[in-house]
């Protein structure tokens, strides 16, 4: 109960960092703030410090959102199979408390700073996520919310686990080589090495989800 109330806290105090350093640095913002970034990391549209609170309410709403939505996903759950990776999912709400929070953390400061460059955090940070949620996959069982959800996995349960012991390996891999990658080259390389990675570790293990039940169909 004690580990399970200090989960909770830590959630709750990492959720709320981006929103009490928005509150310290107000004043500071300026009234025209960037909206949208270009291919190159830069800001292409800018817009009122009204409508970057409101992005901002709307991101800290989708983080809880999403937050207490994994958490319960065992309860909600139809078919009940959510449950058997309960601790899974955990990890996964609490990773994307962390990656969504810090996200906030930086579109904060970078407007307030004026730095507006984002290749030097946003792409790294999101593979770190793709390294992390590959750590994930090795544990995770049959379920219809997260991991290689193809019919023949899903149909199978030694497919399933084949599938995701490679899907792991991959996205692990792939998530490291996306944050090197994206720190070493300039943003827009950056950007088209990580959706070449992207796009390998998630159609590899797709297609060997089809081939493996096809060899190991009864």
């Amino acid at each position: 109960m004690i580990k399970k109330n200090l989960f909770g806290f830590a959630t709750l105090v990492i959720w709320l960092l981006p929103v009490l350093y928005f509150l310290k640095v107000y004043n500071s913002i300026p009234q025209t703030v960037p909206l949208h970034f270009g291919l190159e990391g830069k800001p292409d549209r800018f817009g009122s410090k009204q409508e970057f609170i409101w992005m901002l309410v709307i991101l800290s709403a989708v983080t809880i959102g999403v937050y207490f939505l994994l958490r319960n996903l065992p309860r909600i759950d139809p078919k009940k199979t959510a449950g058997y990776s309960a601790s899974t999912f955990k990890k996964l709400a609490f990773t994307l408390v962390i990656f969504l929070s810090a996200l906030q953390l930086f579109i904060i400061n970078a407007t307030l700073s004026r730095s507006f460059t984002m290749s030097k955090f946003m792409l790294p940070l999101l593979g770190l996520l793709f390294a992390f949620l590959g750590n994930l996959m090795h544990s995770v069982k049959p379920n219809y919310f997260f991991g290689i959800r193809t019919p023949w996995a899903l149909e199978n349960e030694d497919t399933w686990r084949a599938t995701h012991q490679l899907a792991s390996k991959l996205w692990l891999a792939g998530g490291i080589a996306i944050t090197l990658a994206t720190l070493l080259f300039p943003f827009k390389t950056g950007f088209i090495i990580l959706m070449c990675i992207v796009l390998l570790i998630t159609l590899i293990p797709i297609i060997f989800s089809y081939k493996y039940y096809k060899k190991h169909k009864v």
